[in-house]
């Protein structure tokens, strides 16, 4: 995965907000982790990323995307990025609500997540 910035306080003087792409790899799925107190907004530019959350009941929520669609990463929340696609990158934008690249990476928190 990586990441371009494209509002941030480098490039525009953004105090709170920083947004900009990530592209994934096919085949590519990120540790398990959070982003501490830092809200998160992705939309989904091409490919079909899936995001997985663990619950409070300690299940598995996947969430897979298409085109279009929007994500919301609440703070302090266990989740992973994942691009199954064999073949296909996938691009998002993502808006979060710190300079910083806040990511708490965490051991396993169940079967598969």
């Amino acid at each position: 995965m990586y990441r371009r910035a494209a509002i941030s306080g480098p490039s525009v003087g953004s105090a709170r907000l920083w947004m900009g792409q990530t592209h994934v790899a096919p085949s590519t799925r990120s540790a398990d982790h959070h982003h501490g107190d830092s809200e998160t907004a992705i939309y989904v530019v091409s490919g079909h990323p899936s995001f997985v959350f663990l619950g409070d009941d300690g299940a598995e929520r996947r969430i897979d995307t298409s085109p279009g669609d929007y994500v919301f990463v609440p703070p302090f929340t266990p989740h992973r990025e994942e691009n199954p696609s064999p073949d296909e990158e996938a691009v998002v934008v993502i808006a979060r609500s710190s300079q910083e690249a806040i990511v708490v990476n965490l051991p396993s928190l169940g079967s598969t997540l």
